[in-house]
Parts: structure tokens; C-alpha cells; sequence
């Protein structure tokens, strides 16, 4: 295992932590307890796009980790990936190499299933835990996320993809368009997304998300799940199922807000889940 520091100057970029071969590029920022940052799927998201309002935020009073899963922004692509325990090693592979045996969790759309299914996996190693616009159950694909998972590089197909992301379409400006474009096309970048998320049976993907209900059923951890109330990727019905099945979790319903809740809700979000991780849900 190596780790290093890396000296582009690109805010994508943070630092880069080698585990058997394989780099995952990461942010490290704050100080105190860690929490662990794992970003959606959206077509040329980084942990920097999809965190940059929160991280500094969180760091005042947390040390804040922000991994690029495999497959995405800047760490390494591992071709196809069928089974969601890749990410699930990958995140226990940091933590093992950062030195931290425990940490509590944020993981958004994608990065909710992860979240739930880390949980599960390595029940000891997670403290708290926020689910925003989570992934995790099996549902119908929406025609929002079908859309957003075929997507082809293309600043039309950008636009369409973000419409459906966010409620206020004026955060959506062509400067925003142009750079999460660009940040898709790159090679690296959309051959992994489309080899994943590309296919023609992109219910599937639901699937490799899920968890089992008996398996969600059976965590103990506090959970505070946040959800938009106009989010068309992620449906709202699956997360109050989600709210349901896990024993110890409070449901927020934001209004005025789609699938990106921590950018259009950016305030509400960084003081819930920063009250949430140090209080619990007594607070």
C-alpha cells in the first residue's frame, strides 16, 4: 500500500492511495472524527463535483474523506463491474490504508447502496450513517435514471441529464453544462461508466445495488435518510420502504428540491448531517 500527494493542480484531484494495485483518488480535509463521503453516479461526477459545497463545511468539525469509486473521476477503472462488493472492498481497502477502523458514512444515490451495503458487510466499522436519495432496494427503473445511466457524451445530453438531477434548473448554467461535459467525455472516464451502467438492461444495475430487506432489516446503526421531494432519479417511494425496514432511522422530505440535495438544500444539509453525526438522532 502507498499513498502520495498529488501536485496537479486540479480540485478534481486530491490525493492517491495505491491497495493491491489499484488507485483511488481521494480527498483528506479537517480534522476529528472521519467521515466517509461517497458520491452518485451521475455521467462525469468526481467526489469533488459531487461534494465540493460540503466538504469545507464538514471540515470544520470533522475529517472528511471523499473517495472517487472505481470506475469514476480519477481513480482506476475495473472494466464492467457486476457486483457492488468491488466498491465495498474498496472503501474497506482505504480505511485499511488510512488506518481508521471505524467511521461514519454519507452516501448519495449510488453511493447510498454502497453505503447500506458496506453496513452489512462491515457492521463494526460504521458509527452513523446518512442515506441521501439512496439506491439499496430494488425498484423500477425511473426514466430519469435510465436516461442518466445511457447517457452518451454530448452537451445536449448533459443538459438533459442535469435537468433531471436538479429541481432549479437556473443552478444549471452553461458554464456547469460545459464542465461536467468535458469531465465525461474523457476516455477514462465514460468507457468504465458505459461498461457498468451502459447496457441495455439497465435494471440490472438496480439490482446489483440492492441489498436484502431481511439484511437492511437487521442494522443497528442510527440513520438519518434525506430525500428531495421532486427527485426523479431515485423514487421517493423506495426510500420511505428503505425508512421503514431499517430500525433506527429518521426520514427527511425536502421540498423545493430534486435528486441533489446537498447542492440545492446545501445549507439544511450541511448543518442536519453534521448535528446528526455528532448527536445522533436524540439531538
Amino acid at each position: 500500500m502507498t499513498a502520495v500527494a498529488n501536485d496537479i493542480a486540479r480540485p478534481e484531484i486530491g490525493k492517491s492511495i495505491t491497495v493491491d494495485g489499484s488507485v483511488t483518488n481521494y480527498h483528506d480535509v479537517g480534522d476529528g472524527a472521519p467521515v466517509l463521503l461517497i458520491h452518485g453516479s451521475g455521467p462525469g461526477v468526481t467526489a469533488w463535483a459531487n461534494w465540493r459545497l460540503n466538504m469545507p463545511e464538514l471540515a470544520k468539525r470533522f475529517r472528511v474523506i471523499a473517495p472517487d469509486m472505481f470506475g469514476f473521476g480519477y481513480s482506476d477503472s475495473k472494466g464492467r463491474i457486476e457486483d457492488k462488493r468491488v466498491w465495498v472492498d474498496q472503501v474497506a481497502s482505504l480505511l485499511d490504508g488510512l488506518g481508521i477502523d471505524k467511521v461514519s458514512m454519507v452516501g448519495n444515490s449510488f453511493g447510498g447502496g454502497i453505503t447500506l451495503a458496506f453496513m452489512i458487510a462491515h457492521p463494526d466499522r460504521v458509527e452513523r450513517a446518512v442515506l441521501m436519495g439512496p439506491a439499496g432496494l430494488d425498484f423500477p427503473i425511473t426514466p430519469a435514471l435510465d436516461l442518466v445511466w445511457g447517457y452518451q457524451p454530448s452537451l445536449e445530453e448533459m443538459r438533459t441529464s442535469l435537468k433531471y438531477l436538479a429541481w432549479d434548473h437556473s443552478r444549471l448554467t452553461e458554464a456547469l453544462v460545459q464542465s461536467r461535459y468535458e469531465a465525461s467525455a474523457r476516455p477514462e472516464a465514460h468507457e468504465p461508466y458505459h461498461a457498468t451502467f451502459g447496457g441495455a438492461d439497465r435494471q440490472r444495475n438496480i439490482a446489483m445495488l440492492a441489498s436484502r430487506e431481511e439484511d437492511v432489516a437487521a442494522l443497528k446503526h442510527e440513520t438519518l435518510i434525506l430525500h428531495g421531494l421532486f427527485d426523479q432519479v431515485i423514487p421517493l417511494e423506495s426510500t420511505v420502504r428503505l425508512a421503514s425496514l431499517l430500525p433506527r432511522a429518521d426520514l427527511h422530505v425536502f421540498a423545493e428540491c430534486g435528486h441533489w440535495v446537498q447542492i440545492e438544500r446545501m445549507t439544511s444539509f450541511n448543518r442536519m448531517v453534521a448535528e446528526f453525526f455528532e448527536n445522533g438522532l436524540k439531538a
